[in-house]
């Protein structure tokens, strides 16, 4: 496992892609990859790396189905990867990045009990900020769910915007957004795609960490699943999802 975790790190670092994990292990489940992703996070720890929160991935009922999975997946958001809207970011630390639009929770007290619900999770949510989230493969095809979990489920960074909600101001369930890049609108969504409501995707993470004995922190950032397909970037995009009124995100390339 420490030999898998050293060589995303390495990938990671050099913004290059590796051979999966599973050409030598096809048999890699998830538990020995969440096992993989602790490692690689400990070793990032101890090199001073912190962490601002979760991401949560395969929200979707379709994508669970096809990928043969019966719940999302997760992994640690990096605090030296949050940047805020209008932020220029170096493509070139990436593999072949890819961007998502998304809502974030920002928690306003531990989640530490089993059974969260989607009624305390919304109670126990500080602000509901606008999103895009970046995703990037380590790992080259063909890969399965094991070897994007080992990735630290392809965290690559997060773009938050400078506006906050109150989750009982605004319909979470219902938000939606539109993901242009140069100006062309590519990919349109609407919050509910993911498990029917983001919080029931915030739910299932605190009890997911509950089972492993950790827990959801107050002030952690949980970014809750991409709710439209996620859209390739390159040098020289322009990014501009569009939340209608709770406003825009912004990011450049």
């Amino acid at each position: 496992m420490r030999e898998a975790a050293e060589a995303i790190l390495r990938a990671e670092r050099s913004a290059t892609s590796m051979p999966p994990l599973s050409g030598e292990h096809p048999d890699l489940t998830l538990d020995e990859a969440y096992g993989i992703q602790n490692l690689l996070n400990d070793m990032r720890q101890k090199q001073g790396m912190r962490f601002a929160g979760y991401k949560i991935g395969l929200t979707w009922l379709s994508t669970q189905i096809a990928c043969d999975l019966t719940e999302p997946i997760r992994g640690r958001i990096l605090s030296d990867a949050v940047f805020d809207s209008g932020s220029r970011i170096p493509a070139a630390r990436f593999v072949k990045p890819h961007i998502e639009v998304e809502l974030a929770f920002v928690m306003g007290r531990d989640l530490d009990r089993p059974g969260a619900t989607i009624e305390e999770v919304l109670q126990a949510t500080d602000t509901i900020v606008p999103a895009l989230e970046l995703v990037d493969h380590r790992m080259a095809h063909p890969r399965i769910v094991a070897d994007t979990v080992a990735d630290n489920s392809a965290f690559a960074a997060i773009v938050l915007s400078e506006r906050r909600f109150r989750p009982e101001d605004i319909d979470v369930r219902w938000v939606g957004a539109t993901l242009s890049r140069n100006g062309i609108v590519e990919e349109t969504g609407v919050s509910a795609i993911g498990m029917g409501h983001p919080a029931a995707c915030v739910a299932w993470l605190a009890n997911a960490l509950v089972e492993t004995g950790e827990r959801l922190r107050k002030g952690d950032i949980v970014m809750s699943g991409a709710f439209a397909r996620a859209v390739a970037v390159v040098v020289g995009d322009q990014i501009e999802a569009d939340f209608g009124p709770l406003g825009s995100v912004k990011a450049s390339f």
